[in-house]
């Protein structure tokens, strides 16, 4: 197992960690943070506008000239019936009153323009332009090089997933394990064939493609990146563990949440979005799981439960947040960022070490 490796000469970075493109919990201070310690920092930019993308992007080249990467949702717009829409508002209406707010009102639009957001990416051009929920098609990944000049990755739960995007002409794939916290990259299959562990998709997708794998999904400590690396990976993906750092935008409540949490207090629901996503189980999540096959797809669920979800921060009721969190979330560290990296490059080493030896 190698400490340098075709993807980390690609993209000038000295250590095989990337932090994870936590969509409305990451910061351009995060992601300057690791992109500085030597890792890889990445925008969550699914859930920006073209112009927050814009000022993301600035913020994080005003702090560092070190590469860092953008990551987007593959969506289409929706167009929920009007039946749909009333019935899901109806079913939320009882965890708006627990907050002492009014039922919502249907958004004048469901989710951003990934048309947008997509050109918005290509005038930023960052150094990865990562992408998932959905496949870009050929002509939309060659723009993303030829224009961008970025290097693409895909994100897959299945070797299926992992060879659609070798396809079309990705420069490497994540292969996002269950464990994983918040919302799984799958487009294939969303249901429960699409929910394989870490330990085996990696190698299955390492043997499937002649591109770079990078394993995401329950990968906490230097231990997890070695154990990635001898199953075939050239660098790991981690959310959770960069979750818990300062830098982050989750609040109190969220933080003390994942302090007192263990893997088995974690589970994969549809409740807060719509799409499959893993959190810690609290009120919220209980209470729609029992309706969750009548819930609307992603992004209508999410944007009808966005108001209720800022609500439950602003009030410090973890019991009505999206607790975005993987099966690790007990390694969490509260540490800074830069320290962070540094304790997981150590470990990384010693690890490869012990292997060695």
């Amino acid at each position: 197992m190698p400490t340098a490796n075709v993807l980390l000469e690609r993209l000038s970075i000295a250590l095989p960690i990337i932090q994870g493109p936590m969509t409305g919990s990451d910061t351009p201070q995060l992601a300057v943070a690791v992109s500085e310690a030597g890792g890889l920092g990445m925008l969550g930019c699914g859930m920006r506008s073209p112009q927050a993308m814009h000022e993301a992007a600035a913020a994080v080249r005003a702090a560092t000239g070190r590469p860092f990467g953008m990551n987007l949702f593959v969506l289409q717009t929706p167009s929920p019936d009007a039946a749909t829409v009333r019935a899901a508002i109806e079913r939320l209406a009882p965890l708006y009153a627990d907050l002492g707010l009014a039922a919502p009102e249907p958004p004048t639009r469901w989710c951003e323009d990934f048309g947008a957001q997509f050109e918005a990416l290509i005038a930023e051009r960052p150094a990865v332009a990562s992408f998932t929920f959905g496949l870009l098609t050929a002509a939309q990944v060659a723009r993303v090089k030829s224009e961008a000049g970025s290097f693409v990755i895909g994100t897959a739960t299945t070797v299926a997933e992992a060879r659609a995007w070798a396809e079309v002409g990705v420069d490497a794939v994540c292969a996002s394990g269950m464990e994983g916290g918040g919302h799984r990259g799958s487009f294939l299959d969303l249901g429960s064939s699409s929910q394989i562990g870490t330990m085996a998709l990696v190698p299955a997708c390492v043997d499937a493609l002649d591109i770079p794998v990078i394993a995401a999904g329950g990968i906490m400590d230097g231990r997890g990146i070695a154990a990635a690396q001898a199953l075939g990976a050239q660098a790991v993906q981690m959310g959770t563990a960069f979750l818990a750092c300062p830098e982050s935008a989750i609040g109190v409540a969220q933080r003390a949440a994942m302090a007192q949490a263990q893997g088995s207090d974690t589970r994969i629901t549809r409740a807060y979005s719509g799409r499959p996503a893993r959190g810690i189980v609290n009120t919220m999540m209980e209470r729609l799981d029992a309706h969750e096959a009548e819930l609307p797809a992603y992004p209508v669920q999410n944007a009808l439960t966005g108001a209720l979800r800022r609500a439950a921060a602003a009030q410090g009721r973890a019991d009505h947040l999206s607790l975005w969190a993987g099966q690790g979330v007990a390694l969490a560290r509260a540490l800074p960022a830069a320290e962070l990296v540094q304790t997981l490059a150590g470990e990384w080493r010693a690890a490869l070490a012990a292997l060695a030896a």
